[in-house]
């Protein structure tokens, strides 16, 4: 089994940060790509950020400029530091890892902004 922790979510004004981590149980290179999504209530599931094993990086149109994703791959963990967060933001924050045939996934870490 793969387990993914998530962790760092919490209540922020609207303008605040967070830094959310993900730590992998075994080393993130197994994993094609590691990627943050979140779900908001009544909404789909949206993929947010993603590192890539070449060292890409995408994100979402909504969270550019503001939003960086990162790893350290000596602590097997991924990092997702939101900056400048909206009300919006709000919503259960799920890491994933992706190898070739499966993808794995974090229990979710709640992102509340109030404003």
């Amino acid at each position: 089994q793969v387990q993914l922790v998530e962790s760092g979510g919490g209540l922020v004004q609207a303008g605040g940060s967070l830094n959310l981590s993900c730590a992998a149980s075994r080393s993130i290179f197994s994993f094609s790509a590691m990627g943050w999504y979140r779900q908001a209530p009544g909404k789909q599931r949206e993929l947010v950020a993603v590192t890539i094993s070449d060292g890409r990086t995408n994100y979402v149109d909504s969270v550019k400029g503001r939003f960086t994703i990162s790893r350290d791959n000596a602590k097997n963990t991924v990092y997702l530091q939101m900056n400048s967060l909206k009300p919006e933001d709000t919503a259960v924050y799920y890491c994933n890892a992706r190898s070739a045939i499966v993808y794995y996934w974090g229990q979710g870490t709640q992102v509340t902004v109030s404003s």
